[in-house]
């Protein structure tokens, strides 16, 4: 069984005990998180997809550590002026753990 659920903009195929690396959430190492945003569910005997999503389907999941990700650079240049502009960039995420996927319908 896995699920497909929406969550910081990007779409991820989830299994139970599946470990995920997502954007970061308002929420602390340790705790549980609760993803409403289903988009479908997939058993043996059928999947089940939502409109865009799915009312009574719902996946907890564990959050196991915060992190950032590799630095991206990003170079701005205007031509034929002096100008010129260095940035780097570490998007934020968290690394969560799949416990449950709960269906009720």
């Amino acid at each position: 069984m896995y699920a497909i659920i929406e969550t910081g903009g990007k779409q991820y195929r989830i299994a139970e005990g599946q470990t995920v690396s997502i954007e970061k959430l308002e929420a602390a190492p340790g705790s549980e998180v609760v993803f409403g945003s289903v988009l479908c569910v997939c058993r043996d005997d059928g999947s089940v997809f939502g409109k865009p999503y799915l009312e009574k389907a719902t996946v907890k999941a564990e959050v196991l550590s915060e992190g950032k990700g590799r630095k991206v650079w990003v170079f701005k240049q205007l031509p034929r002026k002096n100008s010129r502009k260095l940035r780097g960039h570490r998007q934020p995420f968290m690394d969560v753990r799949i416990k449950e996927i709960n269906f009720g319908g």
